[in-house]
């Protein structure tokens, strides 16, 4: 990859988004931070600066608030900024049986991701047509090809996700630009914490035992490491992967029952 790019990376401050952020910047890219908490970004800009010399500043926004995301992405680019990688990462919806859902959680959770990520790309494709060359990259779910039990929100906002990628793979190929989804199975993370935690409430089970049994689901017999997500997406935004588009790519040890 060319120290030249620059990679947009959302909800970067934690779990899957800090370990694409980390991997990219050890290939050289430059790394602009997304956030919605200060002082975890602030951390992270200075994890970055002190193990990759990174530097650009990174951008304070709550994917909880689109007008607030449009607002920061956009100055950022009226400055003179562009990203030829973005990487469009939130944390889901709050687990829960979909007959139980409300209307406004559907609403939260469609303006959280579609929409932001809507927001981040479309400010971002001028400056990647002008480079003739760019990588969208949404971090999913395996809720795209299985529906996952107890996650009726995430199940139902994910495939809207996949297919407005998809579309939107179809429109921007002709400029050199892909766009793609990794879909996460079962990974160490502070989002799959907060899912065990509230089913060990339930069950008296501990973390660590539902994970144990989370990873029996996988061929592989465990859970991932935000690092072996962070290892396909840092692939997609390559050179190398230039050819490949408009694809669902599951990073699940096997999980997924379907081809």
């Amino acid at each position: 990859m060319s120290e030249l790019r620059t990679a947009v990376v959302c909800g970067s401050t934690q779990g899957i988004g800090k370990a694409i952020a980390l991997e990219l910047a050890a290939k050289g890219i430059q790394v602009v931070l997304v956030g919605r908490n200060n002082e975890r970004l602030s951390a992270c800009h200075e994890e970055l600066t002190r193990k990759y010399g990174q530097h650009p500043s990174p951008l304070l926004a709550d994917f909880s608030k689109p007008n607030e995301v449009k607002q920061v992405i956009e100055n950022w680019v009226k400055n003179g900024h562009s990203a030829q990688i973005l990487i469009n990462n939130s944390g889901g919806p709050k687990s829960g049986p979909i007959v139980d859902a409300t209307p406004e959680e559907f609403l939260a959770a469609f303006n959280q991701h579609l929409i932001c990520n809507h927001i981040m790309t479309q400010a971002l494709i001028p400056g990647m047509k002008a480079a003739g060359f760019g990588r969208i990259i949404n971090i999913i779910s395996t809720s795209v090809k299985q529906p996952l039990a107890n996650l009726g929100v995430s199940n139902t906002i994910r495939g809207a996700v996949a297919n407005w990628s998809k579309t939107m793979a179809n429109e921007l190929g002709q400029y050199g630009i892909t766009v793609n989804n990794v879909l996460p199975g079962a990974t160490r993370t502070g989002r799959l914490e907060e899912i065990a935690g509230s089913r060990a409430q339930k069950t008296g089970e501990t973390i660590d035992e539902i994970f144990r049994d989370m990873g029996k689901e996988s061929p592989m017999k465990r859970i991932a490491e935000a690092h072996e997500i962070a290892a396909a997406a840092v692939f997609l935004a390559s050179e190398t992967a230039s050819y490949i588009n408009g694809i669902n790519l599951p990073v699940d040890g096997g999980r997924t029952k379907s081809l």
